[in-house]
């Protein structure tokens, strides 16, 4: 008995040290928002009260990000372009995991063995290649150009792949019994049963577009088109950082996903589990 109440203190206590860990970047970029430049690293070392609760509060870091950076504009091309990503990705990817899971056609194990293995090659590889065809399309500077080259992911169709297979397939044949085309077994019966592994997808298509650094700083090259990652370069210049704007700027950045992910915490665990307790097989398909 005292060996467990001594195992569920040492469980709490590692558990507190790790959130502690995790919260701690989070919670330094919101008091350094709120200071004066002057002020940002005075009490960094040592650790101290005044190390999160600045001595004196101030708001002009967020007036400029808006007023003199108009940081506005990146914030609305990004949710732009982050929730056209996440409405076609999910279409997109469950029709594609829709065919590979309930239907057999030639070649159908080796196309889908080689979409598990685009995930696996570093986007970084390809850069220049996608950007030499986004460049022929002229969709540098456009939202076609930063959300058509994302949409369709290797990784979210292998989730949507492992979530169907899951599905009883009685289901479908009492519908296709009943008379029911293939359209509505899709609209109908497997998109409300799969509603965690969409949120799943959803979520990680958006944070992943919304923290997307080096494609947005490829085709984006006009400050109209900037997104969120990119725009946050503009408080660093070469001899100079606006430290108490960029931190300001970088509080404002992670708020939309962690609103976003918080009330769906629930269904992305859900999802990520039933998609994944089924291996990693070719064999189901």
């Amino acid at each position: 008995m005292k060996q467990n109440k001594l195992l569920r203190i040492g469980q709490v206590a590692l558990l507190l040290l790790l959130t502690g860990i995790a919260v701690f970047p989070l919670l330094w970029a919101i008091a350094s928002s709120l200071r004066p430049d002057t002020e940002i690293y005075q009490y960094a070392l040592p650790f101290q009260w005044h190390t999160f609760v600045p001595v004196e509060f101030t708001f002009d870091a967020y007036v400029k990000v808006f007023r003199d950076f108009k940081f506005h504009r990146p914030l609305f091309n990004t949710l732009i372009v982050s929730v056209v990503t996440v409405l076609l990705s999910c279409v997109l990817n469950s029709l594609a995991a829709f065919g590979f899971t309930f239907f057999d056609f030639k070649g159908k194990k080796f196309l889908f063995a080689l979409t598990l293995v685009s995930f696996m090659v570093p986007f970084e590889s390809i850069a220049i290649s996608l950007y030499k065809v986004i460049n022929r399309l002229d969709w540098v500077d456009t939202y076609q150009g930063l959300i058509i080259p994302t949409i369709a992911d290797g990784l979210v169709l292998f989730l949507f792949v492992q979530f169907f297979v899951g599905v009883p397939k009685s289901l479908f044949e009492a519908a296709r019994i009943d008379g029911a085309n293939w359209g509505q077994v899709y609209f109908r019966i497997l998109i409300p049963v799969s509603k965690p592994v969409f949120i799943t997808a959803g979520l990680m298509t958006f944070i992943n577009q919304w923290n997307s650094f080096m494609w947005p700083l490829l085709v984006a090259h006009g400050k109209e088109m900037r997104l969120v990652q990119v725009a946050l370069s503009d408080f660093t210049a070469e001899h100079v950082t606006l430290w108490s704007c960029l931190y300001a700027a970088s509080v404002i950045s992670a708020i939309f996903p962690l609103l976003l992910f918080l009330p769906f915490q629930k269904y992305y665990v859900q999802g990520i589990a039933s998609s994944g307790i089924k291996g990693l097989s070719l064999i189901h398909i």
